[in-house]
């Protein structure tokens, strides 16, 4: 397409919608972003309009349109991607009801249910993906069962990204990522009938949209969505992979020599190292994600905790409190400047705390709705700072917990995600899996994951690797070794925090019994 030298990747992430434009060679050009909006209940519903995600989406696209000059003649092509697992029903009319959402928690008493029946294990020997309650098949399988009307209305189950995507081209169709790990098999990238009849689903296959891999195959964007956007009716749109995926591809989950890992850490934490489909290691527990790359054969283990640095913003949460309480008011931006202070006047290793601080428990690498955090060891001589440190290691520990289920640590990690700011903090992550950390300098993994995506499919590179070595691996920093006095603290903290961490559950079931006792209205 002559003139056209630009690339939009579209990230509808759970917090924000991002519309982001680059140039052919990957440098960001601008970016837009516009507050998503989701409706959480008491009965743990998440849930979230569609219409309202349609539109947040172009009103993105169309800010982007006014900080890039002549963004519709110049655009190349635009890929989306967007939060993963959920739920969004679409009918013959358009939307059935609002999306249920990956924070959903309502199916966890069919999760319990699937999860102890004799099928799971081959369900999860093709998905390799654990059941949990963020996932459309586990939603799909609860709703069949308590409120069948709502597939009853639909004519096909999408995600986020879907969704979106048939609003830019009237395709409805899913890619290969999502369609493996919830209702396929990862190794040839297509449903599987065994998997859909263990999710008791064999009779709702007929919601489930066609597979395209939006790095070999576009759709163009139909008059209306140009209406809506401000870009030109026929520009090629690729569907992308996962938001999980794209934003590791974007920060450098392969790519480079040895065993390469990346996590983002950020609200919340995902772990991800590519490998061959062929060496994957599926875990005793039946719990993570194998989720595709847009690489022949490739594929990303991954296993995700529901929240990393919520963590710290607990533990700063908590100190700016006291301070409010005592008449001394402080920003969140005061404390974090602290951070790097209190982890120095503090000792590693010490004081053992379990990140599980989400009110919808843990999912990595095991699953528990009622799991809890908690700190181990406390000591009267124990002030703020040790404590801020533990909350650090935590999730230093939880991120080892989570490369161990995977198989051997990695030998490098790659970080994306507000905490790599911190070299604090990145120095106890890096001595937590003994490996140096590189941090990558992009901007807007997300994005850029999605939109290389479309650059492979227009053919703008031959192939994703051309991509990789353009677009990632010249904005990895330099690798930070780890330090060998907290790599060897950290070895002895890791067998209290696991060893700990299997003892709990009793104590967690025994609290939400308790935390349930309270809430039952008297005379129930």
């Amino acid at each position: 397409m002559p003139g056209t030298d630009i690339l939009i990747g579209i990230d509808a992430g759970t917090s924000v919608i991002k519309a982001v434009g680059f140039d052919l060679q990957g440098r960001q050009l601008a970016t837009t972003s516009v507050p998503n909006r989701y409706v959480t209940g008491a009965d743990g519903s998440a849930t979230q309009n569609l219409d309202q995600t349609w539109e947040d989406c172009a009103a993105a696209l169309r800010q982007l349109g006014d900080r890039i000059d002549n963004l519709a003649a110049r655009t190349a092509a635009l890929s989306v991607t967007a939060q993963g697992d959920g739920t969004w029903l679409v009918g013959r009319d358009g939307p059935v009801g609002d999306a249920w959402i990956w924070l959903d928690a309502r199916a966890a008493p069919t999760v319990e249910r699937l999860a102890g029946s004799a099928a799971n294990r081959a369900r999860f020997e093709a998905t390799g993906t654990g059941l949990n309650t963020c996932q459309q098949g586990s939603q799909m399988a609860h709703m069949d069962l308590h409120a069948p009307e709502l597939l009853d209305r639909a004519e096909v189950a999408l995600h986020c990204k879907d969704w979106l995507y048939l609003n830019l081209t009237g395709i409805r169709a899913t890619d290969p990522s999502e369609a493996s790990f919830t209702f396929g098999n990862f190794r040839n990238r297509r449903y599987d009938d065994t998997v859909i009849a263990a999710l008791g689903l064999t009779h709702r296959r007929n919601l489930l949209p066609e597979i395209v891999d939006g790095s070999q195959i576009t759709h163009p964007l139909t008059k209306e969505a140009a209406a809506r956007t401000g870009l030109r009716a026929g520009t090629p749109v690729s569907l992308g992979y996962v938001d999980m995926v794209m934003t590791a591809l974007g920060a450098g989950v392969h790519g480079g020599a040895g065993d390469v890992a990346c996590s983002t850490v950020g609200s919340t934490g995902v772990h991800l190292r590519a490998v061959a489909a062929s060496d994957v290691h599926l875990n005793v527990e039946g719990t993570g994600y194998v989720i595709c790359l847009p690489v022949p054969g490739i594929v990303t283990q991954v296993q995700t905790n529901m929240a990393a640095t919520l963590n710290l913003d607990w533990a700063l949460g908590m100190a700016a409190g006291i301070m409010s309480d005592m008449g001394r008011s402080v920003s969140h931006r005061d404390l974090v400047d602290h951070i790097e202070g209190w982890l120095a006047a503090s000792r590693p290793g010490q004081i053992v705390y379990h990140p599980y601080i989400s009110d919808a428990g843990e999912r990595g690498p095991f699953v528990n709705a009622n799991a809890r955090a908690s700190f181990v060891g406390l000591a009267q001589h124990h002030r703020y700072p040790d404590l801020l440190r533990a909350v650090a290691e935590g999730l230093g520990m939880a991120m080892r917990d989570c490369y161990a289920a995977m198989g051997s640590l990695p030998s490098e990690l790659r970080l994306t995600g507000g905490a790599t700011r911190s070299p604090g903090l990145r120095g106890i992550l890096s001595a937590s899996l003994n490996a140096p950390v590189r941090v990558s300098d992009r901007d807007e993994a997300g994005a850029a994951g999605a939109a290389m995506m479309a650059a492979v499919a227009i053919g703008a590179y031959p192939d994703m690797e051309a991509c990789i070595s353009e677009w990632v691996t010249p904005l990895l920093g330099e690798a930070e070794p780890p330090d060998p006095e907290l790599v060897t603290a950290y070895a002895r903290l890791f067998p209290a925090f696991t060893a700990s961490r299997q003892a709990l559950p009793p104590a967690w079931d025994a609290l939400a019994s308790a935390r349930a006792a309270q809430t039952t209205p008297k005379g129930d």
